[in-house]
């Protein structure tokens, strides 16, 4: 935004966007010293909070944190009373707050909007940068916003990736989840992959996948077990870590090293959680306190591994396998059904 000599001024089309979408008319300032009194309130309430909130420099991880913090602060000087005013800011702001237009339902999207094509790795390249997106987006060309500390990714209308921002040119932000679906079919490239090595650094893989991962190759080898893996991160999508940690621990604890008993031990845990939090549930407290003691083992490792070997104190299963012989005599019966046609004719 280009200042002029008088009120006018040439517009950034992302402030006429910003504008319009609020729905507020700008009204600017005189340049220099014929409009420096226009604006004293502003600039004097930014350095009350600037003196009593950020001195000295406070110290966070991220700029979401700050702006987290600086919502308290605000939230804390509404019971603040202004010298000369009867009421404090709370209770003014509440009087003239019927008086404010509505927010549009849809919040503004503040980035730069960028339309790069995904390439054969599954990257968007943003500024010289690459992100990564879901493999199944290869090919494609996606929307991007570019914000001031992050990236996000739009499929249509929905949010596929968001990366933080990297200042660096030429660095690359790698999501391991963007990768399973291909890693599934190529377990051979997940333990040299960029993806993994970014992941560990982040702690999003962790102590108990690398231990969950180690069981696994040994019982079932360095491809199939690398395939349970993946299988187990694929859970991540539709439960929280916590749960999937917990899946994992319980599944160790018997040395049934699958992702289905992973995933019914984590589902187990939700369950359990979520009685503990007062949730209604339909067991009686006794059984759900005796559900919680038994342990989930696999079948089909049970069936093909050594109960001694694998999973200790066990005892052999001598069920016969399942048949479904009965149901093959219903087909001569169908076969001999009578012709309808000839019973008409």
């Amino acid at each position: 935004m280009l200042h002029g000599r008088d009120r006018r001024r040439d517009e950034n089309a992302r402030w006429v966007l910003f504008r319009s979408h609020y729905g507020f008319d700008p009204f600017y300032c005189q340049p220099g010293i014929a409009g420096a009194h226009e604006k004293g309130g502003v600039e004097g309430a930014v350095g009350w909070f600037r003196r009593n909130h950020l001195t000295p420099m406070p110290e966070v991880e991220s700029l979401d944190e700050l702006n987290e913090q600086i919502k308290v602060w605000e939230a804390a000087d509404d019971h603040r009373r202004i010298t000369g005013h009867q009421n404090n800011i709370g209770v003014d702001f509440a009087a003239e707050r019927p008086l404010l237009r509505p927010l549009p339902a849809e919040a503004f999207d503040p980035g730069l909007v960028l339309h790069p094509r995904v390439d054969r790795s599954s990257l968007v390249t943003v500024r010289m940068v690459r992100y990564s997106v879901p493999a199944r987006l290869i090919g494609h060309r996606v929307r991007v916003s570019l914000r001031a500390s992050e990236v996000v990714v739009f499929d249509g209308r929905t949010v596929v990736a968001a990366h933080p921002r990297i200042a660096a040119r030429t660095g690359c932000q790698l999501v391991l989840d963007h990768y399973l679906e291909v890693l599934r079919y190529k377990p051979g490239a997940l333990p040299g992959s960029t993806a993994l090595a970014q992941a560990r650094t982040a702690g999003a893989f962790t102590s108990a996948h690398e231990a969950f991962w180690a069981a696994s190759r040994k019982v079932n080898g360095d491809t199939d077990g690398t395939r349970e893996l993946v299988d187990v991160l694929l859970l991540h999508r539709s439960m929280t870590a916590e749960q999937v940690t917990a899946g994992i621990s319980s599944a160790l604890s018997v040395g049934a090293v699958t992702a289905d008993v992973v995933a019914v031990e984590a589902r187990r845990h939700a369950n359990t959680t979520t009685a503990a939090g007062g949730a209604s549930s339909d067991r009686h407290h006794a059984e759900q306190s005796v559900a919680r003691e038994q342990r989930v083992v696999s079948l089909t490792q049970r069936r093909l591994t050594d109960p001694a070997a694998v999973i200790a104190g066990l005892p052999p299963d001598t069920r016969p396998i399942p048949s479904v012989a009965v149901y093959d005599e219903l087909l001569p019966r169908r076969r001999t059904a009578p012709d309808v046609k000839a019973s008409t004719s």
